[in-house]
């Protein structure tokens, strides 16, 4: 397994999650700050908006909107920030969602895939829940396919394959996407070890899936990349943080963007954490999303 070095771009955040290249630029949700930022290569940032509850899981719609999940245990919803800066409701999940609305996968043509906790994180034991699908006409259905923990999303190239991670599962996933945008044939792709807990995830041009180990501190704490056969062939460690998502980007899609959040269960429970953006090359370039 080849080892990889980082470099600190970023720090002094709260919990930063959901990383998404898009305009050339990076852009997180900080859940305890309750931003939403963006920053250029070089680390420097700036606050997008701001909202009153914690925002989780981002996508961006081809009119230049903004869609952001809210993490809030009464509020199952994703909201959207408009060109001119205004928000207001885009879809509810509650019907669907087991536990907290989390991460979430906007598609090119406009699908949104929400995950959900499915449980009380830290005082229950982990229960299985499903996506919900939010179509660019706004109708929301269950998506089949019981996940315990779904989290990160990444299409595939060709955009007929959806990956998502299932953290207390410790698997990557697959669906098939349908010319609708619905999702069949939940299958697993890579069955990883226990001690694996794939949290935000980005795919590579030669089809590996990059994940951060998250909820995990010590030695194993990184971000590692797994083909479809389960086998880990390379790693970022990060032994003093929690590994929580990454992506692609740079002008070549060259530089993998990890997001790092010093915590523990009960820090992050109580709203507690130290948030740095790490890059590394990895030689490999990621598939734009």
């Amino acid at each position: 397994m080849k080892n990889h070095s980082l470099q600190t771009i970023s720090s002094g955040h709260g919990y930063l999650e959901a990383p998404r290249w898009h305009d050339g630029r990076l852009w997180a949700s900080d859940f305890f700050g309750k931003h939403i930022l963006h920053f250029e290569e070089d680390g420097s940032h700036t606050a997008f908006a701001t909202l009153e509850e914690s925002p989780s899981g981002l996508g961006f719609l081809q009119d230049g909107s903004v869609l952001v999940v809210l993490l809030d245990p009464t509020k199952k919803k994703v909201v959207r920030i408009a060109p001119d800066g205004s928000v207001s409701e885009y879809a509810d999940i509650a019907h669907i969602a087991r536990g907290m609305a989390n991460d979430m996968l906007v598609s090119p043509s406009g699908h949104a895939y929400i995950g959900n906790f499915g449980f009380d994180l830290g005082a229950e034991d982990p229960k299985a829940t499903t996506l919900a699908h939010v179509t660019p006409e706004g109708n929301v259905s269950r998506v089949e396919g019981d996940a315990i923990f779904p989290n990160g999303a990444a299409l595939s190239a060709d955009g007929r394959t959806l990956l998502l991670a299932e953290t207390f599962g410790h698997r990557i996933d697959a669906f098939d996407v349908n010319a609708d945008g619905s999702l069949t044939n939940f299958r697993v792709w890579a069955q990883l070890d226990e001690s694996m807990h794939p949290d935000g995830i980005a795919l590579d041009t030669e089809g590996g899936v990059w994940f951060g180990n998250g909820v995990t501190n010590g030695p194993e704490s990184g971000f590692y990349r797994v083909e479809e056969s389960g086998e880990i062939t390379d790693s970022v460690l990060v032994p003093d943080a929690w590994a929580v998502a990454c992506t692609f980007g740079g002008s070549d899609l060259d530089v993998l963007y990890m997001f790092c959040n010093a915590t523990t269960l009960e820090q992050f429970g109580e709203g507690k954490s130290q948030g740095t953006v790490r890059t590394a090359q990895v030689n490999r370039r990621g598939v734009a999303q």
